[in-house]
C-alpha cells in the first residue's frame, strides 16, 4: 500500500491549496488524462425550472471534498474491514467543461467533449455537475461504449418528451436516454410526491422498460434487493440528483422534495450495485450551495462520490 500523505513532508491540511476534486492532481490537457478516474465539472444550469445555482455546484462540491483529503492511501472503514481508495487508484480532476451562456447546445456539446476524453483515456468519468439537463451529453458520449442500463436515484423521474419546446432541460435526461439504442433500461429510485413528470410520462417510461419505485418501496425492499432489480450482467451508469435526499440533510438544492432518502438508504444500494456490476459512469447533479449555508450538502455530495468510488475499486481488486 502507498505510504500516507503526511509522509511527505507537508501536513496539506483540507483549508490549505487550490480546491481540485479530493486535492487530486489537476490535469488540464484532455489529451493527456493517465488516470482510473477523472472528474469534470459540468457548470450548467440553464435546464432548471425552478431555483437556479447549480452552477456553481462543481465548485462546492469540490471544495467539501477538500474535508476528505487527508493523504492519499486510502480511507479505512472498520465495519467493511476494507481501506477504499488507497494511493494505487489514481484520480485526476480535468477541470470544467466550458459553458456558453444561454446556449445550451455548446454547452452540451463541451460537456459532451469532456466525457468523450475520459473515455478515451480508458478512466471512469465522474462529472459534477450542473443541472439534470447535463446527463443527457454524458450518456451521449457513450454512443460508442456498448450497452448500458442507468440507475437514477432521484426525487423526480426526469422523464419529460417535450414541454414548450424544451427537451434538453433538467426535466428531460431519462427520456433522451430511454431513446438511446444502447441504453437497455432505466432503474429508477426514490421518485416520490408531486412529480414534474405527468402519469403519461410515467406509463411512457414503464412501456419503455423502466423500474420505478419510491423511497418507501425501496426501503421495504432493503438495498440488496432493490440492487437485484438491475439486470445481472448489465453495465451501469449511475446518475444522482442530490434532491433523492431528505431535504433536511441536503437542503442546497433547486427542488428540494421532503420524505428523500438519508445517507446510508443510498449508500448501501450502491455498495451493492458495485459489488454486482462493472460501473461504467457517475454524474452527481443539482447541488445548489446557496441554498445551503451550512455546506452540508455539498459535503454529502463529496462524501457519496468518494465512497461510490471506493466501493468501485474494492470491488475490482
Amino acid at each position: 500500500m502507498s505510504t500516507h500523505g503526511y509522509e511527505s513532508g507537508r501536513l496539506d491540511l483540507p483549508f490549505v491549496g487550490i480546491s481540485t476534486f479530493g486535492k487530486r492532481p489537476y490535469v488540464s490537457d484532455w489529451a493527456r488524462i493517465d488516470a482510473d478516474v477523472a472528474i469534470l465539472g459540468a457548470p450548467f444550469d440553464a435546464g432548471t425550472q425552478w431555483r437556479s445555482g447549480a452552477r456553481f455546484g462543481p465548485r462546492g462540491v469540490r471544495e467539501a471534498s477538500t474535508l476528505f483529503s487527508f493523504g492519499h492511501a486510502g480511507a479505512y472503514d472498520h465495519e467493511d474491514d476494507a481501506t477504499y481508495l488507497p494511493g494505487e487508484v489514481s484520480i485526476v480532476d480535468i477541470g470544467d467543461a466550458d459553458i456558453v451562456h444561454t446556449d445550451t447546445v455548446k454547452s452540451h456539446a463541451n460537456i459532451e467533449t469532456g466525457v468523450r476524453a475520459i473515455l478515451a483515456a480508458g478512466a471512469l468519468p465522474v462529472t459534477i455537475g450542473g443541472d439534470h439537463s447535463i446527463n443527457i451529453p454524458c450518456i451521449n458520449a457513450f454512443d460508442d461504449q456498448g450497452d448500458i442500463h442507468i440507475l437514477q436515484i432521484d426525487a423526480h423521474l426526469d422523464f419529460v418528451d417535450e414541454r414548450h419546446g424544451v427537451r434538453h432541460g433538467h426535466g428531460n435526461p431519462m427520456r433522451r436516454a430511454a431513446e438511446k439504442p444502447y441504453v437497455t433500461g432505466l432503474t429508477q429510485l426514490g421518485i416520490r410526491n408531486v412529480s414534474s413528470t405527468a402519469k403519461e410520462g410515467y406509463d411512457d417510461a414503464r412501456a419503455r422498460g423502466s423500474d420505478i419505485l419510491s423511497v418507501r418501496q425501496v426501503r421495504a425492499l432493503g438495498p440488496e434487493a432493490t440492487a437485484d432489480r438491475i439486470p445481472a450482467g448489465a453495465r451501469v451508469y449511475i446518475t444522482i440528483d442530490i434532491d433523492a435526499f431528505c431535504p433536511s440533510i441536503a437542503p442546497g438544492t433547486g427542488t428540494p422534495s421532503h420524505g428523500g432518502f438519508l445517507y446510508y438508504d443510498v449508500l448501501e444500494i450502491l455498495q451493492q450495485v458495485a459489488r454486482k456490476h462493472e460501473i461504467v459512469g457517475i454524474d452527481l447533479v443539482e447541488v445548489a450551495p446557496d441554498y445551503d449555508p451550512t455546506g452540508s450538502t455539498s459535503i454529502l455530495a463529496a462524501q457519496v462520490l468518494l465512497n461510490l468510488l471506493g466501493f468501485i475499486f474494492h470491488a475490482r481488486s
